[in-house]
């Protein structure tokens, strides 16, 4: 296994999902290939807020700050953590086709930008990460280390939502969308330009 401390700038690109792209079935259609050249762990990444987008069944992921701002409230200890999944090794057609699929070129709903983010356990291959519901979940629902033990950042690209004033004040919650709405995004295509 490759772990993050082996990873060189030089290396192929990193991303952290936080959403619908942390279920594997959904990230292999989206870059339409059996990601078999991936690894990936969970990690977190600190600052920021996950909530869920008006009217749909994804996330927008917001610096912790402006969700205070916005929301008018304040944040407890462990609100500013964004829970997700680390996959490294993504090629340059993966990032294209990620970036199609989160809409950065046409209508700017998110941004790429890179971020400090903190595994949570040592990478593995994505042809052994799991596709059934309760270990999904479970896999992404351990208790997290005090920030003082998190393992060292590495950087990550990761999809920020631009238009603050469409998501809810409500978290998004994975286990409801592995449970209730996966199932809807199975067959997603990408469009061809």
């Amino acid at each position: 296994m490759v772990g993050p401390d082996n990873l060189s700038p030089t290396e192929a690109k990193a991303a952290f999902f936080y959403g619908t792209l942390m279920h594997p079935r959904i990230l292999r259609r989206v870059i339409e290939n059996d990601g078999s050249h991936l690894q990936f762990c969970p990690a977190v990444l600190l600052g920021y807020t996950r909530h869920k987008v008006k009217g749909r069944n994804y996330p927008g992921i917001i610096p912790s700050t402006e969700s205070s701002l916005l929301f008018n409230t304040e944040l407890g200890p462990n609100e500013d953590v964004v829970r997700g999944t680390l996959v490294v090794g993504l090629t340059e057609s993966d990032m294209e086709a990620l970036d199609d699929f989160e809409d950065v070129d046409v209508t700017k709903e998110y941004a790429r930008l890179t971020a400090n983010v903190r595994p949570l356990t040592t990478l593995s291959s994505l042809s052994t990460h799991t596709e059934e519901e309760d270990a999904l979940i479970v896999l992404h629902a351990a208790p997290l280390p005090p920030r003082e033990d998190l393992r060292p950042g590495i950087q990550a690209n990761t999809y920020v939502y631009c238009n603050s004033d469409e998501l809810e004040p409500e978290s998004w919650s994975f286990p409801d969308f592995v449970r209730n709405h996966a199932k809807l995004w199975f067959d997603y295509v990408p469009e061809k330009a």
